[in-house]
């Protein structure tokens, strides 16, 4: 009892962790499974058939090539506007400041089919064709919440005598920001950069309402499991997430690194 006193918090966590990853475990078992049938959901048979050939459904690889250009133009367009105000609201005072502080918390506490709808709405009375715009730019808008908070807790952690000793030694605001600030605040822009790339990736809420004729990969998805899933969704699925993790883990060997360098 002495032992599981100690160790509850540790296999809390551990048990919490591995119902996180079971679902993901489950999606790459199955994308080595060869089905009788259209539907992927009860393992047949071990087969590398879909592994060979991921692009072998067709529009799959179409969707999601789709989805991986609308993820990258809605992270960099959410890293651009949520960086700048991430570092206006820290550094600088101005009127309604508290409000909009208040109010960029809003997209992530709303319910997305709420954002969704009045986003339509908005399209609709301006008299916008729905496609691949109106879906960026609905989710550049859902990112950019999480983009700032992110940056704003780097940027509110920076001590700022390290760019007033750059100033003292003669560096002008470029070089200053270039050279100082944005390498300090890189790992809180880095970590809004992937928060949006996979939350703008895997929207299917706010895209179905504003895609018009554009299907993404996650609405393929959804379509696809109205007539059977094949096995090559799992495939991408599979690869998402180890890719996923070898950034994360890459990431982290890199910040120990440059610890254990500074502390040398």
């Amino acid at each position: 009892m002495t032992w599981l006193r100690k160790n509850l918090v540790v296999i809390a966590g551990a048990l919490t962790l591995a119902y996180m990853i079971l679902p993901n475990l489950v999606v790459m078992a199955f994308s080595f499974n060869k089905p009788n049938g259209r539907f992927n959901y009860s393992w047949q048979r071990f087969s590398l058939d879909a592994w060979k050939d991921p692009c072998g459904v067709a529009d799959m690889c179409a969707s999601l090539t789709l989805s991986l250009q609308l993820a990258a133009w809605a992270t960099l367009g959410a890293v651009v506007l949520g960086t700048m105000i991430a570092f206006a609201l820290v550094r600088y005072r101005f009127r309604a400041r508290g409000a909009i502080n208040s109010l960029i918390f809003l997209p992530m506490a709303m319910p997305e089919v709420v954002m969704a709808a009045s986003l339509l709405t908005l399209f609709l009375n301006m008299g916008i064709e729905l496609g691949f715009w109106t879906v960026l730019i609905a989710h550049i808008m859902f990112c950019l919440s999480f983009v700032v908070t992110a940056v704003k807790a780097r940027v509110m952690s920076m001590d700022p005598r390290l760019e007033e000793a750059a100033r003292d030694l003669y560096a002008g605001p470029a070089q200053t920001f270039l050279r100082v600030t944005l390498p300090i605040a890189a790992p809180g822009i880095a970590a809004g950069a992937l928060l949006a790339f996979a939350l703008s990736f895997d929207d299917f809420i706010i895209t179905n309402f504003n895609a018009g004729s554009t299907v993404t990969f996650p609405m393929f998805v959804w379509g696809s499991a109205q007539r059977g899933t094949p096995v090559q969704i799992n495939v991408i699925g599979t690869a998402m997430f180890i890719l996923a993790v070898l950034i994360v883990v890459t990431g982290q060997i890199i910040t120990n690194r440059r610890k254990k360098t500074a502390t040398a």
